[in-house]
């Protein structure tokens, strides 16, 4: 990183991914190169960036960033650009899918202010006042008329320490009460806080005894046992009432926040995220993915063809019939753009095929009929894979029991197992504290993100950004609507 000297033109602040999930913060005050070989002054380990990709100058007065003619090129805002100017916080992106690099000039700083002179003091009135006012010594002989003006001037010197006094005392007495009141004030938001958080984590665990209770349930068909779900859910109901005036009193979502930060806190909560515990950079991480979907055709198109052929509602309702967010219709887009007829590649076990992907053993296990042709690498008519009406019935249930068991109620964590596959990310799940609290998905990042693919990593990010996105199209540059706006199809 290069130290900016002094006299120096303003330096420009670069944040900068690295490496995959690595930003680090640099500082520049004079022309930089960007590239993937080690001497660039900004190397970057990505295979979207050049060995040499872009480079930084200051010209005519301001920074600015230009391609170097490189292969994947420098977008701005999914525009693929020659060069870019650094005015404010300017973000842009090495090639459509590469690292993102975030620069601001620094502000100048402002110019010391010009001391004040005093003026020389007049020596006939120095006099005066050392005469009269200065302490007197001990064996100096003094006139009655210096002697008066000399007790009048302590008279009023004892008078007006006195009330400086009394003053100073009132205002340390406001800054006490003020602190204590401040204190107090601190003290009961944090308790507020705290207070929210573990209405926040019964509610979750409240979902998985309603989803185990539903699961079991179907195996019953009890009245009395439907009753019983329907009392759970209505306590269910209220508690997320309560939990909603908690975050109300502690301004979560406070009038300065954007309507694209409100959706963000939104979708995890819908998720089971709790908004009170979310890591900082979950909201830039979010960003990043909905910007990798505005820069391709691929969410509305797979959008206008569920909703062309009715997808959206059955989708919802089967989800909702499991207790489960309707936005986990996003997986199935994620999975196969909703083409009943998908094939995926061949895994170790077998090839997943349908609109949700499923493989041979998880369509055996929720019931679901394999065809003549479930070793080869294409639809087969035979197969209840390529129902989609029954495949979903299959997929609302294995999210079901994934999201009342291991996951403990955490969306996320459903993703990641689907993606990933219960063999594989299941001992991580286990290997935490077996109650909401501790297991979600940052907890799951922070203690094994090393052991967890980036085709995983980028799954459930891709999921949650469409559900953002699918919040309110519009706001992010899209011509539909929300697709899950009537869940229900009524």
């Amino acid at each position: 990183m290069i130290q900016a000297n002094k006299g120096a033109v303003q330096a420009v602040k670069v944040t900068a991914e690295v490496s995959p999930g690595t930003w680090c913060n640099f500082r520049f005050d004079k022309p930089f190169k960007i590239g993937r070989l080690k001497d660039c002054d900004l190397s970057i380990d990505n295979s979207f960036v050049s060995r040499a990709h872009a480079e930084v100058v200051f010209e005519d007065g301001h920074w600015s960033i230009r391609d170097l003619g490189s292969a994947n090129g420098l977008f701005l805002r999914g525009e693929r650009v020659p060069s870019v100017p650094i005015a404010g916080l300017t973000t842009v992106r090495l090639g459509i899918e590469g690292p993102e690099l975030k620069f601001e000039v620094e502000k100048p700083l402002p110019e010391p202010a010009t001391p004040k002179t005093l003026r020389t003091k007049d020596p006939a009135l120095a006099h005066y006042i050392d005469h009269y006012f200065s302490k007197p010594d001990a064996d100096q002989p003094a006139g009655e008329h210096t002697m008066f003006i000399r007790q009048a001037f302590a008279h009023v010197e004892t008078k007006r320490k006195r009330r400086f006094g009394v003053v100073i005392g009132v205002l340390v007495g406001v800054v006490l009460a003020a602190g204590l009141f401040a204190y107090h004030e601190h003290r009961q938001l944090l308790q507020q806080r705290a207070t929210a958080e573990e209405l926040f984590y019964a509610i979750k665990a409240q979902d998985i005894d309603l989803a185990n209770l539903d699961r079991a349930l179907g195996n019953t068909g009890s009245q009395a046992g439907v009753e019983e779900l329907s009392k759970f859910r209505t306590r269910r109901r209220e508690m997320e009432k309560s939990y909603d005036n908690y975050l109300a009193t502690l301004h979560i979502y406070n009038p300065k926040m954007t309507e694209r930060q409100r959706l963000v806190l939104r979708v995890a909560r819908i998720f089971g995220e709790c908004e009170l515990d979310m890591p900082p950079d979950f909201e830039a991480e979010i960003n990043r993915y909905i910007e990798r979907w505005r820069s391709s055709g691929r969410l509305k198109d797979a959008i206008a063809i569920a909703q062309q052929n009715g997808y959206t509602k059955t989708i919802s309702r089967e989800l909702l019939a499991r207790g489960l967010p309707p936005q986990f219709f996003y997986l199935a887009l994620q999975e196969s753009n909703f083409n009943p007829y998908a094939v995926g590649p061949l895994t170790r076990k077998g090839f997943a095929k349908g609109m949700w992907q499923f493989i041979p053993e998880t369509a055996v296990k929720y019931s679901l009929r394999l065809g003549p042709l479930v070793d080869q690498p294409r639809p087969d008519p035979a197969d209840d894979r390529h129902n989609y009406g029954k495949e979903t019935k299959a997929a609302a249930l294995y999210l079901q029991d994934l999201y009342g068991t291991d996951a403990q109620a955490s969306g996320f964590l459903v993703m990641a197992c689907y993606n990933w596959g219960e063999n594989q990310i299941l001992p991580l799940i286990r290997s935490m504290p077996a109650n909401p609290r501790e297991r979600n998905f940052w907890k799951l990042l922070s203690k094994h993100r090393d052991k967890i693919p980036q085709e995983t990593y980028d799954y459930v990010f891709y999921i949650a950004s469409a559900a953002v996105i699918g919040e309110n199209p519009r706001l992010f540059g899209f011509d539909f609507d929300n697709p899950l706006a009537d869940p229900t199809g009524e």
